[in-house]
């Protein structure tokens, strides 16, 4: 084995998934109207898990590259309120997401909370045609 060589943490780490994860939050952000470039959120490590909670009568679109969730694409999921605040919870390993109005207004009230591993973002990158979270890949955009 090489001098050199430093054993540390990957996508494939199991325990960096059982452990509970450091904490990420922002909240009250603003999502661009449709048309718009779509709000980006990055991690500054590779996700456990994410939770989003929009608090708005407007339509949002989650998605995981900028082309999945652009008009035309359809690589997202529609994140409503439907009359009282709605919370998905996602298990994902991500490096960054995207959010945009499902309309042509912006929404307000919206808010991103994800558990973090401790595998940096750097450990994904080049995953991909376009770099890391996937970006490129079927049914990510």
């Amino acid at each position: 084995m090489p001098k050199d060589f430093k054993y540390t943490t990957g996508l494939n780490n199991v325990g960096s998934y059982q452990v509970s994860g450091m904490p990420f939050a922002t909240g009250n952000l603003t999502i661009p109207a449709s048309g718009s470039t779509p709000l980006k959120i990055e991690f500054p490590y590779v996700t456990q898990w994410v939770s989003v909670t929009n608090t708005n009568s407007k339509h949002v679109r989650l998605g995981f590259s900028e082309n999945g969730v652009k008009n035309g694409g359809n690589n997202y999921v529609l994140i409503h309120e439907d009359n009282h605040p709605t919370e998905h919870l996602y298990y994902l390993k991500l490096s960054e997401l995207y959010l945009l109005s499902d309309t042509g207004q912006t929404v307000a009230n919206f808010s991103v909370i994800a558990g973090l591993t401790n595998i940096p973002v750097a450990r994904i990158n080049n995953i991909s045609p376009s770099g890391s979270n996937w970006s490129g890949s079927s049914g990510v955009g």
